[in-house]
């Protein structure tokens, strides 16, 4: 018994040897391979801290742990679009008008499209802050409102003489109230923000009539809120060109966001017939897989957008590491991309 199990033993050996030898296939892992866009879809990044990470002595490096200029290291990693913010007269001076026109350059030599994030405001704006320009509280609100204008024709015009021409431009960040409270804060008066809206539109349009306006407010999952605002704003006869959204699900809520975010872009679409465009995403930096998926899901769900008009995705400061204490970054500890940012890859 025992030297015939063992002659049995030993034919199943040799014949699964063989089967190997034969080159039966083996299972392999999963390769990566980013969403598939149309050649327009904008792959963003808005990068606006930077010049100040830059003077503090931050450096940022490729997967292989090179050191890269970041407009660079950005365009290699699949980016095609860059947004940069506007403040009117920070105290610190970044995102002021010239350090917003040295970046722009910066874009531009690299390749990329410009968007102009417009906070009209000296700091953060953002639907719980809307402060005005301290040289602008005290003026009334026609001043305001021509202020407004005369403001943004100058950047613009800053921007036009140094060879930049946006392809973007947004007026007012994160709008969900209106914006230069409490004279445009949409709850109380909607005519006062459509005013300032319509200011900020033919501004843009006097200095570059192709350049696409938008107007941008936050949580794009929620359907009521932009209807509320776009619903009111409509009816005041304000202009835009693109419906703006930011989007930052947690790592356990994202498929749920990001379907219902690209019903409220459908629904956009088809109530004011105008295009839409996701300018801010982000996700915990410790959770790169996860927001892989995340980005992957709502680049393809904005890009199948019907007639082209889901217009592309901006991730919001994804080489902030270790820097000002923000955690929605896309860059490791050792100041190299994740694999988060592999959903923008080409």
């Amino acid at each position: 018994m025992k030297k015939g199990w063992w002659v049995y033993c030993s034919s199943i050996l040799l014949i699964l040897s063989c089967s190997n030898k034969a080159g039966t296939p083996q299972p392999q892992p999963e390769t990566y391979k980013p969403p598939v866009v149309s050649s327009s879809f904008a792959k963003g990044a808005d990068i606006s801290w930077v010049t100040q990470m830059e003077s503090s002595g931050v450096k940022f490096y490729d997967k292989a742990g090179n050191q890269q200029e970041l407009f660079a290291l950005m365009k290699s990693l699949g980016f095609n679009s860059i947004r940069l913010r506007a403040w009117v007269n920070p105290a610190d001076g970044w995102s002021n008008t010239a350090d917003l026109v040295a970046k722009a350059i910066r874009a531009k030599n690299a390749g990329m499209k410009i968007m102009v994030d417009f906070h009209y405001s000296d700091s953060w704006a953002d639907p719980g802050k809307q402060t005005k320009p301290a040289a602008w509280a005290p003026l009334n609100f026609t001043t305001l409102t021509n202020t407004l204008h005369d403001y943004t024709v100058g950047v613009m015009t800053t921007l036009k003489n140094n060879g930049i021409n946006p392809e973007w431009v947004q007026v007012g960040n994160e709008t969900n109230d209106g914006m230069l409270w409490e004279e445009g804060r949409a709850s109380k008066n909607m005519a006062n923000f459509a005013a300032l809206i319509k200011a900020g539109y033919s501004a843009v349009k006097s200095v570059n009539s192709t350049t696409k306006v938008i107007v941008h407010i936050s949580n794009g999952y929620d359907n009521g809120l932009f209807r509320w605002m776009f619903d009111g704003l409509k009816a005041n006869g304000a202009q835009w060109d693109i419906i703006g959204m930011s989007l930052y699900p947690s790592t356990t809520n994202w498929q749920t966001l990001n379907s219902q975010c690209l019903a409220n872009i459908n629904d956009m679409e088809a109530r004011y017939s105008t295009p839409c465009m996701v300018v801010e995403v982000g996700m915990d930096a410790a959770s790169p897989a996860t927001s892989r998926d995340f980005l992957s899901d709502i680049i393809s769900k904005v890009n199948a957008v019907s007639g082209n008009n889901g217009l592309g995705v901006f991730y919001w400061e994804p080489e902030a590491y270790n820097w000002q204490g923000y955690g929605l970054g896309a860059f490791d500890n050792t100041g190299k991309p994740t694999t988060a940012l592999d959903a923008f890859g080409n």
